[in-house]
């Protein structure tokens, strides 16, 4: 059947979602999703990644968090969570607190998938006057509203996750209409087409993933924008020049990993926007970012996760 995935799923704890997410990344997995159930008591938005909407506390816990993500039948998917469960020995071996680590799998179908989460899925008012619209849902537009229409299909996300809020915040505060904007990992597309929406000069949004670059450009579709383009692959070998504004909403592993190739994409004075960060990991992060010459500029947290803006030298 078209649209056939097998999940595999962990059962962990907010605290360890990033390292949790990690192992995913260590295998080659472009995206995950992340069920965090303090951030669903502490927001109204509804689902806070695109699969929020199965999340049953009462299965997990309270307390319980899970990450997600989506293999095709073909790969090996014993082996893989093998080799998950035996990561995760690993972080407790290391003094991680991961809660329970349950790894479980069971297949699912994009229709049955789609179905379950977009009644959850609503008008959201994000930053000073981003508006994310799922294109399916209607919304009486107030004159100072910036409309993002999305449909995030099978890539993540949403933007009522945190990090994205923050990066949106970030977006709106340094954009400027002769801004070229870089978008790692661009996922659903949804910061590049913010970014475009605030009137940048020139966005470029790039994913490893060819499911979110498919999505990614439906959403540009969506929205009618002819100052944004999308591309498959590695920032470093499909993008030419340098930006005034970088953007990567990942994880902390992965923008310690790319801080000393990117900034060689930043123009001098060039800000770098870098979310996807765990309260813990900001200062490595941020001691990563000066070892490499940029300047700090602002420390942002919500939820206990953290987006650091700052400036190439």
């Amino acid at each position: 059947m078209k649209g056939e995935w097998i999940e595999i799923k962990v059962v962990t704890l907010s605290e360890a979602l990033e390292p949790v997410s990690g192992i995913f990344y260590s295998l080659g997995i472009k995206g995950v999703s992340i069920e965090d159930p303090n951030d669903m008591l502490t927001r109204e938005a509804g689902p806070l990644t695109w699969d929020f909407a199965d999340i049953n506390v009462f299965e997990y816990g309270d307390k319980a968090a899970v990450v997600k993500a989506y293999f095709t039948p073909e790969e090996d998917i014993e082996g893989t969570k093998k080799i998950i469960e035996e990561k995760l020995m690993d972080l407790r071996g290391f003094g991680i607190e991961i809660g329970e680590g349950k790894v479980t799998s069971n297949q699912v179908y994009e229709e049955q998938w789609e179905s379950a989460w977009k009644k959850y899925y609503k008008p959201v008012k994000i930053g000073k006057n981003i508006v994310i619209k799922p294109i399916w849902e209607d919304y009486d537009k107030n004159d100072e509203d910036i409309i993002i229409e999305m449909d995030p299909g099978m890539a993540f996300g949403t933007g009522t996750h945190a990090t994205t809020y923050m990066c949106v915040e970030a977006l709106e505060k340094y954009v400027t209409k002769d801004s070229t904007v870089f978008d790692i990992g661009t996922g659903s597309g949804i910061l590049s087409i913010s970014a475009a929406k605030l009137k940048a000069k020139r966005v470029v949004g790039v994913d490893l993933d060819p499911v979110a670059v498919s999505c990614a450009k439906e959403n540009v579709l969506f929205n009618n924008l002819d100052n944004i383009e999308i591309f498959l692959g590695n920032l470093m070998e499909v993008v030419d020049g340098k930006a005034d504004i970088v953007v990567a909403n990942i994880i902390a592993d992965v923008i310690i990993f790319l801080t000393s190739e990117v900034k060689k994409f930043i123009l001098p004075g060039g800000l770098f926007i870098a979310s996807g960060i765990i309260g813990e990991r900001s200062k490595d992060v941020e001691n990563k970012l000066m070892e490499c010459g940029f300047e700090i500029v602002e420390v942002n947290i919500q939820e206990d996760w953290v987006c650091i803006v700052s400036k190439s030298m």
